[in-house]
């Protein structure tokens, strides 16, 4: 006993002198260090100059470093300038905020954290408690961004070198070595390349704790022994790097514990069976794997190269090991390329399907997110794991708020980072656990993703689908109708082309038994244009929805609305089938995508017909009026429709330009006028531009059912010389307004019309009739009656094909397109259809 106590207190000095020593040593280093300093201060007498154009250049660069850190803190590279600069410089305090700032911001390299500590050991004296702590706090940190083996032994030698209680060997600091060799095996203790170092540490930790029992407390000392043997046992049967000399190793230890006589003539298999067979095991692993380590740790590959091996790796490992194997060989790839987006989104769906919640995998979604931070689905799957993890609201609420200050590469990416927010909060206030949660954090929610997201997402699914959950929430959470009907009239005026928001709208107040406000809903939205056929499905819609919910009357009344509406469109599909079938057989060589191209003008939904009447005679109109498509940019609809609109002007002066209305306009000598006086007629506007004005035509624009003038009108010149005069004219006022006056340039939105010889001609008539004291108006006839369905239709310049135009956008310049619009969707549905031929167009109609 006595024996003991001389040799544990001649170790403990041994230690002491070792620690000494230590001291020693660092007190050199700073004396050294300190006499650099005066030696370098002695010689900046003789290099002043050179120096002080270091320092400022040096200056320079800090403050060029500083202003780009604050503009783009995101930017690693000038990070890391920052850091070896102020290093450089040795300026400690600024030196370890900077540290501090990259941290909070990246994970850092395992090179970053040995540097970082090895400065803060060699301006501290370790032994000292509060440096200590300080240092062992940067470890923890350093083995948690990344694996390394490296780190983790200096993380070891460290705690045993410095921390008192490990190093006296006191029960408690047995335990809290004991703790750390765990922690740093189940870190990397699977670690094919590197990972016997950890083991081998272990080891000799517990024999040399094996030393300071005494021979006479046989029990202790037994079971110390039987912890060393449990841990070669346990290091045998994990395929590692140099297995053969751990074996080796092993039976050397039994034998100098007098269970084995001799290393070479006696078996392990013969004492230990169950040993020997997981060692084998072990191995025949290793011999597996022994390829693709080399593959990975090979100097002569790229990096591309090396990925696709950790993914090979990564592939063979799922198919034959341990979760725990493929989460080490994880975090060693990641290690090698920190910022590969698709490795961290595979590592953390393997974590999810097979730990599925825990501190792991939190851990590992911060790291992922810090790493990559412009990927969204990162993020989303972080907040779904905090969620599965009972995280608190405020710890989602953070993730949530730091997610929105990325950039990420897609639109979809935000509105999905909403909606997981959304479907969070929602599933938290359904469960009695968040009885606090509000329904207005919901609300908040939606409506900064609404704020955010729909100038960008006009008319598209996902913006509808946002809408439509608000609503639906507003309903079943918020229990309020009001609010829930506002969401989807935002939704309307920014989605509103889409027949989608419509019809869900509309299915909202059935399932809630509000019938009227349904109906008043398809009496909005019926004549509207919609892409494909959902300007028929509409009308059928709302006439399916009276038969189910409506009365008799109201079910004429949505057939009296809908048939003129169908029968427009009906004759609008022929038109084009047989449009589509003359230019093929015009051109039959035309290939597939070339037809496909025909379609690409065609911007909206577009009307079929226009009526022509006699003006002198109406009584002969309906006989002569015929649904025929015109080469026309004015307003149109279909005989019969609403006749009731259409006025008469018995003028018989305008009798004469009858046969002018199958003429095109091509604009070539026009203006576009705004800001007219709902008073202001042809009349007005011929006074205000003088009876030698020039003017060929006036078009004034009306509404449709009302009748009533637009304020907008259209006035075609006979030359540039009085164009020029017009135009002189803008901001002059006309019955108290005043009016706008621009050029009308059809050449932005497209070619010329196709029928350039109607303008010459048009304009030889008109010229001869202003001969004769009057001045065409194309007129109060054409323009009351059609042009006042100038919501109806408009024909892109240059184009013979006749575009519909909704109830808002009917009376915009031609050279103007709508918002939003994507020709792309009307070419992808309209261009692959097979035209007919005229044989096969006139077989049709006999049926």
């Amino acid at each position: 006993m006595e024996q003991n106590l001389m040799l544990a207190a001649e170790a403990e000095r041994e230690k002491s002198k070792a620690m000494s020593d230590s001291d020693e040593r660092m007190k050199e280093t700073l004396a050294l260090t300190a006499e650099a300093e005066r030696d370098r201060d002695n010689s900046m007498s003789d290099f002043d100059d050179s120096d002080s154009e270091d320092e400022a250049q040096q200056n320079l660069q800090l403050e060029s470093l500083q202003t780009e850190l604050v503009t783009n803190p995101s930017n690693y590279d000038a990070h890391l300038q920052y850091i070896t600069l102020l290093r450089r410089m040795g300026d400690v305090d600024k030196l370890s905020r900077a540290r501090e700032a990259m941290s909070e911001l990246f994970p850092l390299s395992p090179a970053i954290w040995r540097q970082w500590i090895k400065d803060e050991l060699s301006l501290n004296t370790a032994t000292r408690p509060e440096a200590f702590s300080r240092i062992l706090k940067l470890y923890e940190r350093g083995v948690f961004d990344y694996l390394s083996v490296s780190l983790w032994c200096d993380y070891i030698n460290f705690v045993q070198e410095f921390d008192p209680m490990v190093r006296q060997c006191s029960p408690t600091g047995i335990s809290k070595a004991r703790d750390l060799f765990e922690s740093a095996l189940t870190a990397a203790g699977l670690h094919v390349a590197e990972g016997s170092k950890i083991w081998e540490a272990y080891r000799k930790y517990e024999q040399a704790i094996l030393l300071t029992f005494d021979d006479i407390d046989a029990q202790a000392k037994e079971k110390q022994v039987q912890s060393i043997r449990s841990l070669f046992h346990r290091q045998l049967s994990v395929p590692l790097a140099g297995m053969s000399s751990t074996i080796t190793a092993y039976k050397t230890w039994e034998v100098e514990q007098g269970s084995l006589q001799d290393v070479e003539s006696i078996d392990l298999v013969d004492i230990y069976p169950h040993v020997a067979a997981s060692y084998q095991k072990a191995l025949d692993m290793y011999n597996a794997r022994f390829h693709l380590e080399e593959q990975i740790l090979s100097p002569n590959v790229s990096d591309s190269e090396r990925l696709q091996h950790y993914m090979n790796y990564l592939k063979f490992e799922q198919s034959s090991g341990t979760p725990a194997r493929i989460q080490v060989l994880y975090e060693r790839a990641i290690t090698d390329f920190p910022i590969t987006p698709d490795l961290w989104l595979d590592y953390t769906c393997n974590l999810d399907n097979t730990l599925k919640v825990g501190n792991i995998v939190n851990n590992v979604y911060s790291r992922a997110t810090k790493n990559c931070p412009w990927v969204g689905e990162l993020w989303v799957r972080c907040m779904l794991s905090l969620e599965r993890g009972h995280a608190s609201e405020k710890d989602l609420s953070e993730i949530f708020e730091k997610s929105l200050q990325c950039t990420f590469s897609t639109l979809d990416e935000y509105l999905d980072l909403f909606l997981t927010r959304v479907d969070g909060l929602r599933r938290r206030m359904a469960s009695s656990n968040e009885e606090d949660l509000e329904y207005k954090i919901i609300r908040e929610t939606f409506q900064r993703a609404s704020d955010y997201l729909s100038p960008y997402l006009k008319n598209t699914e996902g913006l509808l689908h946002l809408h439509a959950y608000w609503a639906r929430l507003e309903t079943k959470l918020g229990k309020d109708i009001t609010a829930a009907r506002g969401v989807w009239e935002n939704c309307l005026k920014i989605c509103g082309s889409m027949l989608e928001s419509w019809t869900g709208y509309i299915a909202m107040e059935v399932e809630l038994g509000h019938i009227n406000e349904a109906r008043s809903i398809y009496k909005r939205c019926y004549s509207k244009r919609f892409s494909g056929t959902g300007s028929e499905d509409i009308c059928q819609s709302w006439l399916r929805f009276e038969r189910e919910f409506g009365k008799l009357e109201d079910f004429d009344h949505a057939l009296h609305k809908v048939t003129p509406r169908l029968e427009e469109l009906k004759l609008f599909r022929i038109q084009q089938e047989s449009k589509t079938a003359e230019e093929s057989e015009k051109n039959p060589k035309r290939n597939a995508r070339e037809k496909r191209k025909l379609g690409s003008d065609i911007t909206e939904e577009q009307y079929p017909t226009k009526r022509f009447r006699d003006v002198g005679n109406p009584k002969k109109a309906p006989e002569e009026n015929k649904y025929q498509l015109q080469n026309t940019s004015q307003v149109t609809k279909v005989e019969g429709a609403n006749w009731k609109n259409t006025k008469i002007d018995d003028n018989p002066s305008e009798q004469q330009f009858n046969h002018e209305k199958n003429r095109a306009y091509s604009d070539q000598c026009t203006v576009f006028i705004s800001n007219l006086h709902p008073t202001a007629n042809y009349e007005h506007i011929r006074n205000f531009f003088g009876d030698d004005g020039g003017i060929v035509a006036i078009r004034i624009l009306h509404d449709k059912f009302t009748g009533k003038s637009r304020g907008l009108a259209y006035v075609d010149f006979l030359d540039e010389e009085h164009l020029a005069a017009a135009i002189a004219k803008n901001r002059q006022k006309l019955i108290g307004k005043k009016l706008s006056i621009a050029r009308s340039d059809p050449k932005r939105g497209g070619k010329e019309s196709s029928n350039p010889k109607t303008w010459t001609e048009h304009a030889r008539a008109t010229n001869h009739s202003s001969q004769k004291g009057f001045v065409s108006k194309e007129t109060d006839d054409t323009h009351k009656g059609d042009v006042k369905d100038a919501k109806f239709s408009s024909r892109k310049p240059g184009n013979d094909n006749i575009q519909l135009k909704g109830k808002n956008t009917f009376a915009v310049p031609r050279n103007v397109k709508p918002l939003g619009f994507t020709a792309n969707k009307l070419k992808a549905e309209e261009g692959d259809e097979k035209p007919k031929s005229n044989e096969e167009f006139r077989k049709m109609f006999i049926r």
